[in-house]
């Protein structure tokens, strides 16, 4: 009787999030560079047309990942503001050590979400940009109703506002992800700056 070796079955919905979570901890452990898609087959153990079939390039594989890190940021910062049992000035002053941990926990995905490789030249693919602006377009919405609340200055323009606290929680990152900064007490500080430099000095509704 002529018998046949069983392959291990992939669907294709499995597969694509193995490959997205292996290449995850690829670029975690030694960055982009190190990362291809005939590695990555390797290390999942599939072929390289299977990795194929799910990124047609280096390019497309990186916009997922990055993908993925927003949409885990924004399901974290989702958690802070739909917290009832946390006040308003709580919730910002939640939202900005998350925002700084995040990023420091996962540095290499959160340099792939903000950095050069994709955005600098160019090379975003939609799903990335559905996934990334919204995610923003979030953080302003709040930033409307924490004015509305009085809680950060009322009378700036809210888009405005919104891009400066995100650029300043971007440089506090930074200062980390990037090494000038070691002292995580350092960035406690700075985070807690943050939150009294923009919360108002009037109570929140």
């Amino acid at each position: 009787m002529k018998t046949t070796s069983k392959a291990k079955p992939y669907h294709h919905g499995d597969l694509q999030t193995q490959l997205l979570r292996a290449a995850t901890e690829m670029i975690n452990q030694a960055g982009v560079e190190a990362l291809s898609l005939r590695k990555l087959a390797e290390k999942v153990g599939v072929s390289r047309t299977a990795a194929y079939h799910h990124f047609k390039d280096k390019n497309d594989l990186l916009c997922a990942i990055a993908a993925q890190g927003f949409i885990q940021w924004q399901s974290q910062s989702e958690q802070i503001f739909q917290n009832s049992t946390l006040s308003a000035q709580e919730k910002y002053r939640q939202f900005v050590h998350q925002y700084v941990q995040f990023a420091t926990q996962n540095p290499s995905l959160y340099e792939l979400m903000f950095g050069s490789a994709i955005w600098k030249t160019n090379r975003s693919t939609q799903t990335l940009r559905d996934i990334a602006y919204p995610s923003f377009q979030y953080q302003l919405e709040m930033t409307k109703i924490w004015q509305q609340q009085g809680l950060i200055a009322p009378n700036e323009n809210s888009l405005r506002l919104a891009q400066v606290t995100w650029a300043t929680l971007h440089g506090i990152a930074r200062l980390l992800i990037d090494g000038i900064y070691a002292d995580t007490h350092h960035i406690e500080e700075m985070c807690e700056c943050a939150v009294r430099l923009f919360l108002q000095q009037t109570p929140a509704k």
